[in-house]
């Protein structure tokens, strides 16, 4: 599926699919402990049960061990001329 806008600048619009809802909200939380995030949206992902979650990360309000990570992927990425 398809995003029906492209997110704005410094945003990722992540969708996480697993067997079970209580894996899916403990991926959802550790997003959450290193970036700013919407309220996760929940839904059935399949007729066996699977969850899919679905929310907002803002990268330019990074915390903890991502916000290091951006830092130093930010200088390798501006090194060898990525953006």
């Amino acid at each position: 599926m398809q995003p029906k806008e492209t997110p704005s600048d410094g945003q990722a619009d992540v969708r996480i699919v697993a067997d079970s809802p209580e894996v899916a909200r403990r991926v959802a939380e550790v997003l959450r402990r290193c970036f700013a995030a919407t309220e996760q949206r929940s839904y059935p992902s399949d007729s066996a049960g699977g969850t899919r979650l679905e929310l907002t990360v803002d990268t330019t309000r990074a915390a903890g061990p991502a916000r290091s990570w951006l830092e130093t992927s930010r200088s390798s990425g501006e090194d060898d001329g990525r953006t």
